[in-house]
């Protein structure tokens, strides 16, 4: 079965209740079977341009299983707490 992605690009509206979140959701991430394989690190444009610097890539062992994380009870009150200090898109998107 093909892994799953998840791909966020954020900008950081309020960095001190972000924090918050990224503690709340590692945890998590891994309980699903997920690991970063990016998380804001070091970036350059080379074509077009990003209004959301941040950029996290997470992989799931399977689409279904990165679909079952976001979708968790678990996650809906660390999602929100993102969503109330950042913005940007996030898609979840299955591997070849």
């Amino acid at each position: 079965m093909p892994a799953g992605y998840v791909i966020a690009q954020l900008k950081v509206t309020n960095p001190e209740n972000y924090k918050v979140y990224v503690e709340k959701v590692t945890p998590l991430v891994k309980k699903h079977g997920g690991e970063f394989l990016v998380r804001a690190g070091e970036f350059q444009i080379f074509d077009g341009e990003t209004k959301f610097p941040r950029i996290i890539i997470l992989r799931f062992p399977t689409y279904e299983k990165a679909l079952e994380w976001y979708n968790s009870e678990e996650y809906k009150p660390i999602k929100q707490i993102r969503l109330d200090n950042s913005e940007g898109t996030n898609i979840i998107i299955k591997g070849i």
